[in-house]
């Protein structure tokens, strides 16, 4: 059923995305679409595009819920038959055959991200040239990638007798922090919006006094420990009002953190430019926006200082290209959020080499062994704090497919 009516939707679109372009350069044709998920520390999407040249384009969403069913069941018979080629045409042609469905935000997107991820992996590899060339080619021959680290969660402390809370203190902070610059790291991210031990409503979005000494003393922990051997941020994943964001971010103030993400919920751009307006801090957000129209006010009304768009989520490469060309334009940089495999990241990492305005990209896996070893490389990808950009075809990396079925996730 929804492969027919998916291919109703795709018989009906306009000519204009409808009809393979006449050319008498290189054709190819892809042959099916699927998708599948690595048990890391997230559910890493990871999307498959066949091609009747033999060539697979490999591409990650987003973990969500629901990606896998959109990728088969409707935009697998939307793309079957097309010319893997013709990446900017497809991406247009899906966003029209999930027209009212997600294809404008939420999880359409993200499943429509994961795709375009693999036309450009498949493109590159047919016409043999990395993904970057096919964006214009390099600013910068490798990328700066910041540590997102968790800590705290391991000091344990008695709440009541028969019962244990688990607390954030603020010296695993500090030797968290130590750990990854020692791993060559020089800039690193904490969670700040964490359990102090003290029972509090978390739901009114608000902190009382305690509740922010207990985040500034973590911040002044981390920062007295790396000195200027590491730039610091944090992240506050949307959990305050803006009056307890506007105090928190006074009282860190002193501390000169490269930046402080999320402190709004991510709905209000209007919030979020008054709290810059009425802070001397670095303010960043954009996981939770998609596409460059879900960026435009943010970059317009100035908002923020940095720009945090997630490839695999806010629409592919290329959409993450316009809005970082959107940014350039008023002075802004972009430093993406990523959660993902190496798949995502070699991906974000293509963007960063082709634009002038990228900072660095979030790592969130140092604390997964293998990581690394989920692609046939014969050293790590990331090396003291930066990622070469691969110069092979495509997205320059091939999946282990041995460590890829060690660790993929049985579907339900």
């Amino acid at each position: 059923m929804y492969e027919d009516f998916a291919s109703t939707l795709a018989a009906t679109m306009w000519t204009d995305f409808d009809e393979t372009p006449h050319r008498d350069g290189p054709t190819a044709e892809i042959t099916d679409v699927d998708s599948f998920v690595i048990d890391g520390n997230f559910p890493w999407t990871i999307v498959t595009l066949e091609t009747d040249r033999g060539v697979t384009g490999i591409g990650e969403a987003y973990p969500s819920p629901g990606v896998h069913e959109i990728v088969t069941d409707y935009l697998r018979p939307v793309l079957v038959g097309e010319n893997p080629l013709d990446v900017e045409r497809l991406y247009n042609l899906m966003r029209e055959s999930l027209s009212g469905r997600g294809s404008q935000w939420g999880v359409g997107t993200i499943a429509i991200s994961g795709i375009e991820i693999a036309l450009w992996d498949a493109a590159g590899k047919i016409l043999d040239q990395p993904v970057y060339q096919l964006l214009g080619g390099k600013t910068r021959e490798e990328v700066r990638v910041y540590a997102d680290c968790h800590a705290g969660e391991a000091m344990v402390s008695s709440a009541e007798e028969g019962q244990e809370e688990t607390t954030y203190e603020p010296e695993a902070y500090a030797r968290a922090a130590r750990l990854a610059v020692e791993d060559g790291f020089d800039a690193v991210k904490f969670d700040l919006d964490v359990p102090s031990g003290r029972d509090i409503d978390t739901l009114s979005r608000h902190f009382d006094p305690p509740e922010i000494e207990h985040k500034r003393s973590v911040v002044e922990a981390v920062t007295e420990e790396v000195g200027t051997d590491a730039e610091v941020a944090v992240d506050l994943h949307w959990n305050f009002s803006p009056e307890t964001a506007e105090r928190l971010c006074r009282a860190i103030e002193p501390y000169d953190l490269a930046w402080i993400e999320d402190p709004l919920p991510p709905e209000n751009t209007d919030a979020m430019r008054e709290l810059k307006r009425s802070t001397d801090v670095t303010l960043l957000t954009g996981e939770n926006r998609y596409g460059r129209h879900g960026f435009r006010d943010l970059i317009e009304d100035q908002a923020v200082d940095f720009l945090a768009p997630d490839v695999p989520k806010t629409g592919g490469i290329a959409e993450t290209k316009k809005i970082a060309d959107m940014a350039e334009a008023y002075y802004q940089a972009l430093i993406p959020h990523n959660i993902g495999s190496p798949v995502a990241t070699v991906a974000t990492a293509h963007v960063g080499a082709t634009v002038p305005n990228f900072v660095a990209l979030e790592y969130h896996a140092r604390e997964v062994p293998w990581w690394d070893d989920l692609v046939a490389r014969d050293e790590p990808l990331i090396q003291n704090g930066r990622l070469t950009v691969p110069d092979e075809p495509g997205l320059g990396i091939e999946l282990d497919w041995d460590v890829v079925e060690k660790h993929r996730k049985t579907r339900d």
